[in-house]
């Protein structure tokens, strides 16, 4: 969209924050648009966990379309989904046994239809999880594959004979614990898994596989969904000759020496399989899109996954950025690094997700301050640089961990095989808190297959939509800004470059330009107008723990402003 329409939907905020009975959200601009995702705000939600609308304890599909409403509202472009589809539940639908169906506790495909129908209709997309690298040993191709040598299904997985010691044919061991091969006693051969045993690794050098799996992705597109996060598609291809992968010093958390996985991780093959899925698949249906679950660990080779005329994923996530130390010294590269990468591809950003402590949790804060404080630098940070945020339900609630205290609590198997130093995942997977009822709101008393935190009663959307300096509030006005400001629809700049303690830049689009000032630190500083560029300041469009004085700001460990520069 050019720069006179955008001038032409601009209605700007009058408020800092959003008053406690908030404006109706501004319309996206570009919701038509075929590149819509770029100036979007997606939003995770881990479908066990966000409304259940049948009262057994286990979110469903159902009770994400009812709550369609306060997605809309909180100004949710897309909504990506982890999966729904049929699976035996071994690490909670990232064993897929169906891509073609749903599992009962969710719901039916109807439901989805419906999802997908209301979405449309209020202006929110359907975004599926696609696990890419394996699926369930329950489906049926790792049913047929494994009953015989023979089988015209055996190569669709990684099969390989014992060392003639009978030991596994590599020194490769899971990411989740153990060896990386489990043996068949039918057949005498070893199955691959990066992941659990129960996830067997399918073979992507066999063409069968390929054509299946964007059979599955073509069978949703058709349905109307808008695109895929792709799971894990650095596993996606190992090493042909299956070399062992070096040792690194140390353990896992499982016991076993660490290793550098060289040789089964980020193989040359994965980008010409996802150029082939871009191009055969996803662009026959205008406006669809691809993101990647890409933990890489530079920019460059971020930069791979965009492909190199741009033609792979439209939004590769730069994952690195949760394991950066939320400093300014440390954070100003690695978002130069996206903002400059080679292939001009549009950075996408996430600082939390269903695999990942929350960050309102993960990161230590300053004495004097709160996680509520913590909240409000994430979410101004994602809201504000140049790039789509992808937000994960309850993160707009300033959310934390509400990690199991026994290891008899733990449903993830993840914690229970490394538990006490690996608690697992349950910690970021419990259930949205809606309001102060009984189990916040997410159903009707049944107990939820996780317990809701303890800070339900005062840390809920009913609670924090009537308080105007709340974490929701704030996230409302930065989206609703984002709707309305061409600034945050343009050019991004690292300000004040060598400043340790605050991160500063400017956007700057349609004759606009704003401000925003970021402490990390455990230090109050101040930051003088001149060395940002900016000799009045105009409208505040948020802070927290910040003011303006005279030719300066001040801010307070983790404060924060966004204003306009004029």
């Amino acid at each position: 969209m050019g720069k006179a329409a955008w001038i032409g939907t601009m209605a700007m905020l009058a408020t800092t924050h959003v008053a406690a009975a908030p404006p109706a959200m501004p319309v996206n601009p570009t919701a038509g648009t075929a590149d819509w995702w770029k100036l979007s705000v997606i939003y995770e939600i881990y479908p066990r966990s966000f409304a259940d609308s049948n009262n057994d304890g286990i979110g469903d599909i159902k009770g994400i379309t009812g709550r369609l409403g306060y997605l809309a509202d909180l100004g949710v472009d897309a909504v990506w989904m982890t999966p729904m589809f049929p699976s035996p539940q071994a690490d909670f639908g990232y064993d897929v046994a169906d891509y073609d169906a749903v599992d009962r506790q969710f719901g039916t495909v109807a439901d989805v239809d419906t999802l997908i129908a209301r979405g449309k209709a209020q202006g929110v997309k359907l975004i599926l999880d696609f696990v890419i690298n394996h699926s369930s040993d329950k489906h049926d191709w790792f049913k047929q594959s494994r009953a015989s040598r023979d089988n015209s299904y055996r190569d669709f997985y990684i099969w390989r004979d014992p060392k003639p010691d009978g030991s596994p044919p590599n020194n490769w061991t899971s990411l989740f614990g153990g060896p990386a091969w489990e043996k068949d006693a039918k057949t005498g051969q070893y199955y691959y898994h990066f992941f659990y045993p129960q996830q067997p690794d399918l073979n992507w050098r066999n063409p069968k596989v390929e054509k299946a799996m964007f059979d599955a992705a073509e069978w949703w597109l058709k349905r109307g969904v808008y695109g895929y996060r792709l799971d894990a598609v650095g596993t996606m291809f190992e090493r042909a000759d299956l070399k062992d992968n070096p040792v690194a010093s140390g353990t896992d958390p499982y016991g076993l020496p660490q290793q550098q996985r060289l040789y089964n991780t980020e193989q040359p093959e994965i980008h010409p399989t996802l150029q082939r899925l871009r191009q055969q698949v996803i662009d026959r249906y205008p406006g669809r899109v691809l993101i990647g679950e890409t933990y890489v660990a530079t920019a460059p080779e971020l930069t791979r996954f965009y492909g190199a005329h741009n033609d792979e994923l439209q939004m590769p996530m730069f994952l690195s950025l949760i394991g950066t130390p939320l400093t300014a010294s440390a954070l100003r590269p690695r978002i130069d690094a996206v903002e400059t990468n080679p292939a001009g591809g549009w950075p996408t950003f996430a600082l939390s997700n269903h695999d990942q402590p929350r960050a309102a949790s993960r990161y230590a804060r300053p004495a004097g301050t709160s996680s509520d404080d913590m909240a409000k630098m994430i979410g101004t940070l994602l809201l504000t640089l140049r790039g789509t945020p992808i937000l994960y339900y309850g993160e707009e609630l300033g959310m934390v961990n509400n990690d199991p205290k026994r290891v008899e609590d733990v449903q993830d198997i993840i914690g229970r095989k490394g538990w006490p130093k690996e608690k697992g995942r349950d910690g970021e997977r419990t259930p949205m808190q809606w309001d102060a009822s009984t189990n916040a709101g997410f159903n009707a008393g049944a107990k939820p297959w996780l317990p809701v935190a303890p800070d339900y009663t005062t840390r809920n959307v009913a609670a924090e939509r009537a308080d105007p300096d709340s974490v929701l509030s704030l996230y409302r006005s930065l989206i609703a800004e984002r709707r309305t400001n061409p600034a945050l629809a343009g050019d991004m700049a690292m300000v004040d470059r060598g400043n340790a303690q605050i991160l500063a830049y400017v956007r700057t689009g349609g004759g606009k330009r704003l401000l925003t000032l970021l402490n990390f630190s455990d230090t109050a500083t101040v930051m003088p107008l001149a060395r940002v560029g900016g000799g009045r300041t105009g409208r505040i469009v948020t802070q927290n723990r910040a003011r303006i004085d005279g030719a300066t700001i001040r801010l307070a460990p983790l404060g924060l402003m966004v204003v306009e520069l004029l």
